[in-house]
C-alpha cells in the first residue's frame, strides 16, 4: 500500500505544509464546481434557470455539509489506526465505512428524489420556476451515491497520508463537467436536467478513477463488503452522526444569517451574497489546515506521541494566523475591486466592500477555531465539536449579528459575526487547554497519564 505520510516523525512544519497544499487545491477545485455549472446554465438557459439550480443548490449543499461532516469520523478513525499500525482494524474499519455510507447514500437518494418537490416547497421555491428545480434537484439525487463515494475515497487516501491523489479525483470531475455541460444542454438537448446528469456523469467518473485507483495502486485495504463487527460499527455511528450534524447545523446557521440579511433589502441581500463568495475562497486555507491537522494528529494519537500532538495545535496557529493576517490585508485593500467582479450596481458594491473591510481583520480567529477543532476532533471530542459549533452559530453568530444590526443597522452583519469570530476562538481555546478529549478512547492502547500530560 501507498503509505503516504508518516507523521509520527520528522519536521511537523514541514509536512504540514507539504500536506495541506494538495488538500487546499481539492477543496478550492470543490467551490468551482457550482460556479462553473452557474457559468454554464445562466448563459445557456437564463435567468429562470439559474435561479433554479440556486434554490436546488443550498438542498445538495446540506447533503454535501453532511458528507464532509461524517468524512471527519473517517479521518479521526482511520488516521489512529495509521499511527497506531493496526492493520485490521485499518480494514474492518474501511469495510464499517463503506457498509455504512453505502446504505446512507442510497436511502438518502430515494428519500430525496421521491421529496424533492416537498423539500422545494418548504424553502418557498418561486412557482415560475419550481418544475426546472425539481428536475434538477431529482437528477442530482439519483447520483448521490458519487458524490458520496469520490468524497470517501478521497477521504481515506488523506487519512493515510496522500492528500496528492485526490486532487485527480476533484480535477477530473470538474474538467469533465465543465465539458459536459455545453454537450448535454445544448447539443442533446435536455437543457437543465442535462447539466444535472453533466455533473452526476462527471462524479460517477471520478468515483469509479478512485476505487481503480485505490485497489490498483494505492493497495488501500478495501475487502469485499461484509456486515460490519459491533463495536467497527458502534465507533462510526458514534463518531460519524455528530459529525454529519455539526456541518448540518453550521449550513443552518448560514441560512438563519442569511434571514437576518434580507430584512435590509434587495442591495444589502445582494451585496453580502457577492462578499460570501468572497468568504469561501478567503476561509479556504482555514478549512485546509483544520482538516490537514485533523489527520496529522490522528495519527500522532494513535501513535500516543501526545508531546507531537501539542506542537501540532502550536505550529498549526502559527501558520494560519500568519496566512489569515496577509490574506486579511489583500482583502482590506481590494475589497471594493473584489466585490466589482460579481456586482455593477454602485449601492451593492459600497456595502459588499464595507462589509469585507469590517470583516477583514476578524479572520485569523477563526482559523484559531478550525485548527483545534481539527486537533480535538482527531482525539474523536465529535460531539464536543458538534456542542462548539452550535455554540460558535446558533449562541453567538446568530444572536450576536442580530443584536449588532439592532444598534448599527446593515453594518452591524460584519460587527456581529466578526465578534463571534474571536469569542468562539476563545472558547475553542479553552476547550482544548481544559477538556478532557485527550481522555477519549477510540480503541484500547497501552499508555501512562504521563504521555497524556504532554499533550497539554
Amino acid at each position: 500500500m501507498n503509505q503516504g505520510y508518516d507523521f509520527t516523525e520528522g519536521s511537523i512544519l514541514r509536512k504540514m505544509l507539504f500536506y495541506s497544499g494538495p488538500i487546499f487545491l481539492t477543496n478550492l477545485l470543490q467551490t468551482s464546481y457550482q460556479f462553473i455549472d452557474s457559468l454554464w446554465i445562466g448563459n445557456l438557459l437564463g435567468a429562470s434557470s439559474l435561479g433554479a439550480i440556486s434554490i436546488s443548490a443550498t438542498v445538495i449543499f446540506t447533503v454535501l455539509s453532511f458528507i464532509i461532516g461524517i468524512n471527519g469520523a473517517t479521518l479521526t478513525v482511520l488516521s489512529q489506526q495509521k499511527g497506531a499500525n493496526d492493520e485490521r482494524g485499518l480494514k474492518e474499519s474501511l469495510n464499517a465505512f463503506v457498509v455504512v455510507l453505502g446504505v446512507l447514500a442510497v436511502a438518502l437518494g430515494v428519500v430525496g428524489y421521491l421529496f424533492s418537490g416537498s423539500i422545494l416547497t418548504l424553502l418557498g421555491t418561486p412557482e415560475a420556476i419550481f418544475p426546472l428545480a425539481k428536475s434538477y434537484l431529482q437528477v442530482n439525487f439519483l447520483g448521490i451515491l458519487f458524490l458520496f463515494g469520490y468524497n470517501f475515497i478521497g477521504t481515506v487516501l488523506r487519512a493515510l497520508g496522500d492528500s496528492k491523489t485526490p486532487v485527480r479525483f476533484v480535477l477530473w470531475a470538474v474538467v469533465l463537467n465543465t465539458v459536459l455541460d455545453p454537450l448535454f444542454i445544448v447539443t442533446f438537448d435536455l437543457g437543465i436536467e442535462g447539466a444535472a446528469l453533466a455533473t452526476i456523469v462527471a462524479q460517477g467518473s471520478a468515483f469509479l478513477y478512485g476505487i481503480i485507483y485505490s485497489l490498483k495502486k494505492s493497495k488501500v485495504p478495501f475487502t469485499m463488503p461484509h456486515f460490519p463487527e459491533a463495536n467497527y460499527l458502534k465507533t462510526i455511528i458514534k463518531l460519524g452522526l455528530p459529525g454529519g450534524l455539526q456541518m448540518v447545523a453550521i449550513s443552518g446557521g448560514v441560512t438563519a444569517i442569511m434571514g437576518i440579511v434580507a430584512g435590509f433589502g434587495e442591495d444589502v441581500v445582494a451585496g453580502f451574497g457577492a462578499s460570501q463568495r468572497i468568504d469561501s475562497i478567503i476561509m479556504l486555507p482555514a478549512f485546509t489546515l483544520g482538516s490537514a491537522v485533523n489527520s496529522i494528529a490522528g495519527q500522532n494519537i494513535g501513535a500516543l506521541k501526545w508531546e507531537r500532538v501539542a506542537e501540532i495545535a502550536k505550529k498549526g496557529i502559527l501558520l494560519i494566523l500568519s496566512v489569515s493576517f496577509l490574506i486579511s490585508l489583500l482583502v482590506f485593500l481590494s475589497a471594493d475591486l473584489l466585490i466589482r467582479l460579481f456586482v455593477s450596481d454602485q449601492e451593492t458594491i459600497a456595502f459588499g466592500a464595507a462589509y469585507l473591510k469590517a470583516v477583514a481583520f476578524f479572520y485569523p480567529f477563526l482559523g484559531i477555531n478550525f485548527v483545534l477543532n481539527g486537533i480535538v476532533r482527531a482525539a474523536g471530542a465529535m460531539v464536543q465539536v458538534l456542542v462548539l459549533n452550535l455554540i460558535s452559530f446558533w449562541a453567538l453568530r446568530v444572536p450576536l449579528t442580530y443584536l449588532f444590526t439592532r444598534f448599527f443597522d446593515e453594518d452591524g452583519i460584519a460587527y456581529g459575526i466578526g465578534t463571534s469570530f474571536i469569542i468562539s476562538s476563545i472558547i475553542a481555546l479553552f476547550y482544548y487547554r481544559y477538556g478532557k478529549w485527550r481522555e477519549i478512547k477510540l480503541f484500547e492502547k497501552k499508555e501512562t497519564e504521563e504521555t497524556r500530560q504532554n499533550a497539554k
